[in-house]
C-alpha cells in the first residue's frame, strides 16, 4: 500500500503528468501466479481522485490509447496483458478517453466488457447468436472517466446487463456499470469476475474456466437474465 499512497499524494492530489504503466493485468500471466497477477488495481486506481484508468483490449486499441494518454494532461493509469490477446480493431481505428467503443448491436442483453474480457464477449456474442439471442457487445476501454451515456443507452435498450472484467467484482467495471445503471436506469445484471478469491497458476483459458469467467459462464449468466 506503500506505493498507492505515493501515486495517491505524490502524483495524484498535486496532478502531475504521470503516466503509470501497469503489464500483468488480471490471471494473464497464468502460471506466474498470484504474486504476479494484478486482480485488485482497476479497483484501488478508480478510487483515487483525479487519476484516468484505460484498459486497452487489443494491440491495436493499446497503441490508440497510449497514444492518447501521452497527450492528456494528468495522472493516467494504463493496465496490460502479459500475453497477446486476439485482434478485434483494425489500425485506423480511433479512440477517445472515456468513450466506449459498440462493437456489436443487439437487443437482448449487454455485454459490456474491459481489456482482455472483450475477446471472451465476442465468443459469449457468437455463441449466444447460435441461440437466437441477440447481444450488444460494448468495449468500456475507459474505466474512469467511464463512458455513462453508453451504458445507460444501451441498457434501456436491452433491459439486461453482463459486464466482464479480469479483475475483481468488487471495485472495478461490475461496480462502476452498477454504480451508473443505480443513479440512472436500474437494470437487471450479473457480473462476471474473480470473486472475492486470489487465482492459482495454471494456464489463462484453464482460469477462466475454473473461476467462471469464460464464454461458457456468460452464456449462464445470460439465460439467468433471460428467464
Amino acid at each position: 500500500m506503500r506505493a498507492c499512497e505515493q501515486v495517491r499524494t505524490f502524483i495524484a492530489h498535486t496532478h502531475l503528468n504521470v503516466k503509470i504503466a501497469c503489464s500483468h493485468g488480471g490471471v494473464t500471466p497464468g502460471n506466474d501466479g498470484v504474486t504476479h497477477q494484478a486482480t485488485e488495481d482497476l479497483g484501488i486506481m478508480r478510487t483515487i481522485p483525479r487519476m484516468t484508468v484505460i484498459v486497452p483490449a487489443d494491440y491495436h486499441a493499446t497503441r490508440k490509447l497510449v497514444r492518447a494518454a501521452a497527450y492528456h494532461v494528468g495522472p493516467v493509469y494504463l493496465r496490460f496483458t502479459r500475453d497477446p490477446v486476439p485482434v478485434i480493431y483494425s489500425a485506423e481505428e480511433e479512440f477517445v478517453i472515456g468513450k466506449g467503443k459498440l462493437l456489436r448491436s443487439g437487443d437482448d442483453v449487454s455485454l459490456i466488457a474491459i481489456g482482455d474480457m472483450v475477446a471472451i464477449a465476442l465468443e459469449a456474442h457468437e455463441q449466444l447468436a447460435g441461440q437466437g439471442i441477440r447481444a450488444e457487445v460494448i468495449d468500456i476501454h475507459t474505466l474512469k472517466p467511464i463512458d455513462r451515456e453508453l451504458i445507460v443507452r444501451t441498457a434501456r435498450k436491452t433491459r439486461r446487463v453482463v459486464t466482464l472484467e479480469d479483475h475483481q467484482i468488487h471495485g472495478g467495471l461490475g461496480s462502476a456499470v452498477a454504480e451508473v445503471l443505480g443513479e440512472e436506469c436500474p437494470t437487471p445484471m450479473r457480473r462476471i469476475g474473480l470473486r472475492d478469491t486470489f487465482a492459482e497458476s495454471g494456464e489463462y483459458r484453464l482460469l477462466l474456466r475454473k473461476y467462471g469467467m469464460d464464454a461458457a459462464a456468460v452464456i449462464t449468466a445470460v439465460m439467468e437474465l433471460m428467464q
